[in-house]
């Protein structure tokens, strides 16, 4: 998309001292996956002849509201690695040479075209925070990835692993304390996913798998991250205010991931939509205080919802009281790149701002203050009030 575009006519001002976004990018890899073909063509790819579990799976791929999707997988890894379509081989050291590779250069990429919106020079990068579920290794792909991008040597780097999808928003806060708490420095966030690290074929023994199958989509995204904008060069999009995290006790086996011989293996509990909305209002009602928002104002509020699944948001959208259009972001990323885990929130708020010129050429007003929300394992909440900056 034109970030370009994006970035004029901004005269809001950020809090002095307060982090901003200053630039968004996003990558993915060549396989486009409609999701009125992926029934037939993952069950093809694996063999499988099960009736039931393919119907089963065609259902969940309708109800997902995901219309397309990035992939890595391709008929030529398949060919390279059939056992990866088989049941019960150890994979884990091949799955990890495809990862390894694939999420690196989807994250060079993803960077490449921010730093290119950001407009200065890739030297003047101070920080590197990396976020990924979709790799292991020692060095880490933080490292891979400053070299890959020609970054100096002096870069100081963040690993963010296994993080799932509350990943992104975890780590804009750490590059806000970061930017924050160092003068001067600009951050470069990356996130990188892909789902090869848990394929495999289906099972009537892993009925949970199809869920992943019919949600879950590759990709990279990128932020550059800062405070006090340098004015003319710089375009700031939002201000990052004040960030929390928390994680609700006696959950963790809610969002259950274990790394295997076999690959990723993810269970998620089906009240998992249920205890998002059981406690999403509390959680939001502490940010919004600092603004001074009362009374539960949350439509007075820009929304940028990390898109977990359509049950998700419309739990939260229930039990807040949204108008219909305030995830229409979230909504729309879901819909064109599926769950991409981390890197999600990046096309969240891609899709949000085209929204904003939408609105104000027709002659409304956007909010200028909002919420970017994720969820992940633990279960972990992670939260950032932010002002949008741009009219």
């Amino acid at each position: 998309m034109g970030d370009e575009g994006i970035m004029r006519g901004v005269t809001k001002q950020a809090n002095p001292g307060k982090a901003t976004i200053l630039a968004l990018g996003k990558a993915f890899p060549h396989q486009l996956v409609m999701q009125e073909y992926l029934v037939d063509g993952y069950f093809r790819d694996t063999n499988c002849d099960d009736l039931e579990l393919k119907q089963k799976l065609s259902r969940l791929c309708k109800t997902t509201t995901v219309k397309t999707r990035y992939v890595v997988m391709s008929e030529e890894i398949l060919r390279k690695y059939p056992e990866l379509a088989l049941e019960g081989l150890p994979t884990v050291k091949q799955r990890l040479e495809i990862c390894n590779k694939a999420v690196t250069q989807m994250a060079i990429e993803a960077s490449q075209v921010c730093i290119k919106n950001w407009g200065r020079s890739l030297s003047d990068i101070t920080h590197l925070v990396y976020v990924s579920s979709s790799e292991a290794r020692l060095p880490g792909g933080d490292l891979y990835l400053a070299r890959g991008l020609g970054l100096s040597p002096a870069t100081q780097r963040v690993l963010l692993y296994f993080v799932g999808c509350s990943g992104g928003v975890a780590g804009l806060r750490v590059a806000k304390d970061i930017a924050e708490n160092n003068p001067g420095s600009r951050v470069l966030l990356a996130t990188s996913e892909t789902t090869i690290i848990g394929f495999k074929p289906p099972s009537a023994d892993r009925p949970y798998d199809l869920v992943g199958v019919a949600l879950f989509g590759d990709g990279a995204g990128a932020m550059i991250i800062g405070s006090d904008p340098i004015e003319g060069t710089e375009k700031p999009l939002f201000e990052l205010n004040t960030a929390i995290q928390e994680f609700l006790p006696d959950t963790e086996k809610k969002i259950d991931g274990r790394l295997t011989e076999e690959g990723i293996s993810f269970k998620l509990a089906r009240e998992l939509p249920q205890i998002i909305e059981d406690n999403v209002e509390d959680f939001c009602d502490k940010l919004m205080s600092v603004a001074g928002f009362q009374n539960k104002e949350y439509n007075k509020l820009f929304w940028a919802v990390h898109p977990g699944g359509p049950a998700i948001l419309n739990r939260i959208e229930k039990r807040l009281n949204l108008l219909p259009e305030k995830l229409n972001a979230s909504r729309k990323a879901l819909m064109d790149y599926g769950n991409a885990s981390s890197n999600t929130i990046v096309y969240v708020l891609e899709y949000m701002l085209e929204e904003a010129i939408k609105i104000r050429k027709d002659g409304g007003d956007d909010p200028e203050w909002g919420m970017l929300l994720a969820f992940g394992p633990g279960i972990t909440f992670e939260g950032i009030l932010a002002r949008n900056l741009c009219n």
